[in-house]
């Protein structure tokens, strides 16, 4: 297929590693980087972010028509893109383009987040909305969706994978690590793991977001090696006795990226405990669970001394998620596979090729 691959794009990104899914299935994709359309002028970004409104966002739609007239897409897939108008991808379908949507955040939950307006009028208009909630399609679908799949998120396998034969204890330096960001009460929880158990807690994401969400003692104690990405990434969960992951139930999660980058990194996941996650991985044999402060300081203190238990579990949530496809091209062929039935009924004549 031809794609018009529309995202905010960089390296850091995990609608990057989608398009390059994309490409190592064989399609021929356009990128389209949404990131290019925001003003340089503070006060005029964030009313295009919350109201989703000013030139960028004219530009962006103007763009898109322009490339999908010249180029002919079979598709356009909008990933977690918030600024596309009702009336384009009209305009879209009027040229015979499919449209996919895939948004992993929650635009129905509790959270309330800003800059949901435009793409709350575009729901009836995608041939597509890609979800990772039971809920949600539910939600999508008494808003007039035309059709809604459930799909999980997915590591990189270009990105996360396991480290060197032979890596133990000797090279991990990070005891209970978090890398992510302060959503819910994390902040609470990991700097109590800490003072009240003495539990050698080590936390990493966005500096500016963890500075408002820890105490200056905690932020100072426990908060080191900034934001990591890509290889930084990988390397800390390398060095991670334990790996937690945590629901983000703001956003009313089932089960959490993280955790299967955790596995696609081979490391030791300790999750909170879901019916997804629980699908997903068996318990105390691919990853650990807990429910609640005191299963989960009972949990750490279980596994952090043992690092043969370690080894055994990180190994088969490695082979979990490699074996039944938590990566990023299966989940992708797997969306695929419904655009191309959808296009068939709505483009009979046109053979469209899927490798999967």
């Amino acid at each position: 297929m031809k794609i018009l691959y529309a995202s905010g794009l960089s390296p850091n990104d995990s609608s990057l590693y989608r398009l390059w899914a994309l490409e190592r299935l064989g399609h021929q994709v356009i990128p389209f980087n949404a990131y290019e359309y925001r003003s340089s002028n503070s006060l005029l970004r964030k009313i295009e972010y919350r109201a989703v409104i000013g030139p960028g966002v004219d530009r962006l739609n103007r763009d898109i028509l322009q490339i999908a007239q010249r180029e002919r897409p079979d598709l356009l897939w909008a990933d977690k893109l918030l600024w596309i108008r009702p009336q384009t991808l009209d305009r879209l379908r009027a040229l015979g383009i499919a449209t996919v949507s895939y948004m992993i955040d929650n635009p129905f939950g509790p959270r309330q987040d800003p800059g949901w307006r435009v793409y709350m009028k575009d729901i009836p208009h995608y041939d597509l909305h890609v979800t990772q909630r039971d809920k949600n399609v539910l939600d999508y679908k008494s808003r007039g969706a035309r059709d809604v799949i459930k799909i999980q998120t997915a590591y990189e396998p270009t990105l996360h994978y396991p480290p060197p034969v032979g890596w133990s204890d000797k090279e991990r330096d990070r005891g209970v690590s978090f890398i992510g960001t302060p959503y819910d009460d994390r902040a609470q929880t990991l700097t109590r793991l800490s003072r009240d158990c003495g539990l050698p807690v080590v936390i990493s994401g966005g500096t500016h977001h963890w500075v408002r969400a820890l105490d200056p003692a905690a932020f100072q104690s426990l908060y080191r090696e900034g934001e990591l990405h890509q290889q930084q990434y990988r390397e800390a969960v390398w060095r991670s006795k334990i790996s937690l992951s945590f629901l983000t139930h703001s956003n009313q999660d089932e089960f959490v990226h993280k955790s299967f980058e955790i596995a696609g990194c081979g490391g030791f996941l300790l999750a909170e405990r879901s019916e997804g996650h629980l699908q997903r991985f068996r318990e105390d044999e691919e990853a650990v669970f807990f429910t609640g402060f005191d299963e989960l300081q009972q949990k750490i203190r279980r596994y952090l001394p043992d690092e043969a238990a370690r080894t055994r579990i990180a190994a088969a949530g490695h082979q979990r998620a490699v074996r039944d496809g938590y990566y990023n091209d299966r989940q992708v062929s797997l969306i695929i596979e419904r655009i191309k039935s959808i296009l068939e009924k709505t483009r009979p004549t046109i053979q469209v090729q899927t490798k999967l």
